[in-house]
């Protein structure tokens, strides 16, 4: 019979092995294993829980810079990647588009095949070809690099070459008593360190700094002259380190596609032997979103062209401040439904400001968008569908305009809507199917000119909604102004 069910049967009289066993001991079971008495876990502390899940507000915070800095970054790298491809490369782009080849943070989507046919001069050249105005521009380029740069690698890269723009711009200036005397044993000092492999002169600096502590009797001026002159030669051991990996990086890359030109490019140094150009023309004017140098219509009738760029303009502000301001909207990008907006028009009845000879009159910089879509009222929903969408229209806009070096600090700037031919508001002289336009000027003080641009004529939506609520602030130097028309709906 089945030992269970003769237990059954049994009842209490059934004889059992584990009758008199502990009840918390480990069942026993003839056909199972041993089972172990379960655990239960100890409580959490939920504080502690909570903490593992969620940041503190400044742990939040870091994160949002860190985040914003490794965009701004990537935004500008690829910059510089379009106007070398496009030949209009700027100092700092040279730096940057050489650097591509060994960067493990670059986006391998922003590659092109001819990327490693281009030539470029070396970092060392770039620096010696430069004037002093052009080599201040470059440095302070550098340093934005350098201090948006996470990467070991990169960033000992762009400190290198902060030395060198450094030292450049010391041998520029007229020279002084300490001047003359670092000149007169500079022949030494290149004779002694030029040959010299960055671990040699690491090993160097050490001898050097040991003498300097000691009580020896020594031309300490030569001795300082010699360690000062040492981390530029450090740089340039670096920069010659890197160039090396970078030049590998292009042989290996090229030896697929054309091992001819490869063992060529192996043989060179593997950089261009001369220096592009780099002291005629304005540097900073290719740093606007197109290359187009041509002013919007100022005609009142065209349209309000949507993707007209910008135009440089010979008193336009260039400041440092302007430039921060102005790179860091720049790298937000054109989101889905922008375009570029620049339909600059001359301001109406400008005169010459009663402050003009106290400071030199300059025109703001910018960087405006305007949103474009599709309206389906019941016209475009009977003539048209998804799939063949009607013509996108004007349907807001947003004004960024930099105005970082206000004299007068406390008073904002402001703007005015400009009708002209002495229409009002809500009256409408355009033909059917037109929209009538309006200029809006930026009005601000002492050094800053007045600009203004032409915009579509309709009533705004001063609603608080997230995304097209209306806003007009002034804030850290930048004057906003963004808003969207509302929306008319027809019942029958």
């Amino acid at each position: 019979m089945n030992p269970d069910r003769q237990a059954m049967i049994d009842g209490s009289k059934s004889p059992r092995k584990d009758r008199d066993r502990d009840i918390t001991a480990p069942r026993y079971d003839s056909s199972n294993r041993i089972a172990k008495p379960y655990r239960q876990p100890p409580p959490r502390n939920n504080a502690t829980a909570a903490a593992g899940r969620y940041l503190t507000q400044d742990q939040q915070s870091e994160q949002f810079i860190a985040d914003e800095d490794k965009f701004v970054l990537k935004q500008a790298k690829k910059k510089s990647d379009i106007r070398v491809r496009e030949q209009r490369a700027r100092p700092i782009d040279y730096l940057a588009f050489g650097l591509r080849f060994i960067d493990p943070d670059r986006d391998a989507f922003d590659d092109d095949e001819d990327d490693v046919e281009i030539q470029i001069p070396s970092p060392e050249a770039v620096v010696q070809g430069l004037n002093e105005a052009k080599l201040k521009e470059l440095e302070e380029d550098v340093q934005s690099y350098h201090s948006l740069e996470h990467n070991p690698r990169n960033k000992e890269y762009w400190a290198a070459l902060l030395t060198l723009c450094s030292d450049r711009l010391q041998k520029l200036k007229p020279q002084g008593p300490e001047g003359r005397a670092v000149t007169s044993v500079a022949s030494d000092v290149d004779r002694i360190l030029s040959p010299k492999t960055l671990e040699q002169l690491e090993a160097l600096e050490r001898q050097i700094k040991a003498k300097l502590r000691s009580d020896e009797a020594i031309d300490t001026d030569y001795w300082e002259a010699l360690l000062k002159s040492l981390l530029v030669y450090k740089s340039k051991a670096t920069l010659k380190n890197m160039c090396a990996v970078i030049k590998e990086a292009r042989v290996e890359m090229l030896r697929a596609r054309d091992p001819e030109r490869a063992s060529a490019l192996e043989a060179s140094d593997g950089f261009s032997g001369g220096v592009p150009d780099l002291s005629s023309g304005s540097s900073k004017a290719v740093t606007k979103p197109a290359a187009s140098t041509t002013a919007a219509p100022a005609s009142s009738s065209a349209p309000p062209p949507g993707t007209a760029r910008f135009a440089s303009a010979g008193n336009e502000d260039f400041s440092q401040a302007t430039k921060a301001l102005y790179d860091r909207e720049v790298a937000r990008g054109v989101g889905e439904g922008e375009e570029i907006f620049a339909a600059e028009e001359a301001v109406p009845g400008i005169q010459k400001p009663l402050w003009a000879d106290k400071y030199r009159p300059r025109k703001p910089r910018y960087f405006n968008r305007v949103l474009m879509g599709y309206e389906w009222n019941k016209y475009n929903q009977t003539h048209y569908d998804h799939d063949n969408p009607p013509p996108k229209v004007v349907q807001g806009y947003r004004f960024n305009v930099f105005y970082p070096d206000l004299i007068d600090k406390i008073k904002a700037p402001t703007f005015k809507i400009i009708r002209e031919h002495g229409r009002r508001k809500g009256e409408s002289f355009a033909p059917a199917g037109k929209e009538d336009t309006c200029l809006i000027r930026f009005i601000a003080g002492p050094p800053y000119e007045d600009i203004a641009f032409r915009i579509v004529d309709r009533e705004w939506d001063y609603s608080a909604k997230k995304e097209r609520g209306f806003k007009s602030s002034f804030d850290k130097g930048i004057l906003q102004l963004h808003f969207q028309f509302k929306k008319v709906y027809y019942r029958k």
